[in-house]
């Protein structure tokens, strides 16, 4: 099995209570159970972990290297203002994939940039929590890839 982690950023442990009209109504605990389950009929061993810290975040995408395979990393409000998980990303070398609940697009104007962008395998948003399986599907298809 295959290591991946998924990173949740801020207000993401608020799933299912914080604007449900927006992001639904699935809590992250439900989120990370069917993601760990999955992951297994994809052949990774999911690891999940969310903080509200920006730092924590950062310590978590570096201590990646060498430990994991793949980042799916759901950076929250860090996405449009964080140089330095953006950053740590670029150092940790570690493949990943931007993650979005709603569709940033179609929001407000200060969502529509991100700093993970540009160092990410592929950008996923706007599918809701399905957005977790497409970016395992993802994650397993580019993992597979000679």
């Amino acid at each position: 099995m295959t290591p991946i982690l998924i990173l949740n950023g801020p207000n993401l442990n608020m799933l299912g209570t914080r604007e449900p009209e927006v992001y639904g109504a699935t809590t992250l605990p439900q989120i990370e159970d069917r993601c760990v389950a999955f992951g297994k009929s994809l052949g990774l061993d999911v690891t999940c972990a969310q903080s509200n810290s920006e730092g924590a975040l950062v310590d978590m995408v570096q201590a990646a290297k060498g430990t994991h395979a793949l980042i799916i990393l759901n950076a929250g409000a860090y996405t449009h203002t964080s140089v330095a998980l953006r950053d740590a990303v670029s150092a940790a070398a570690v493949p990943m994939i931007e993650l979005h609940l709603s569709n940033v697009h179609a929001r407000e104007a200060f969502r529509h940039h991100s700093y993970l962008s540009d160092v990410a395998l592929g950008v996923i948003c706007g599918f809701g929590a399905k957005g977790y399986d497409l970016a395992l599907e993802a994650a397993a298809n580019h993992l597979a890839a000679p």
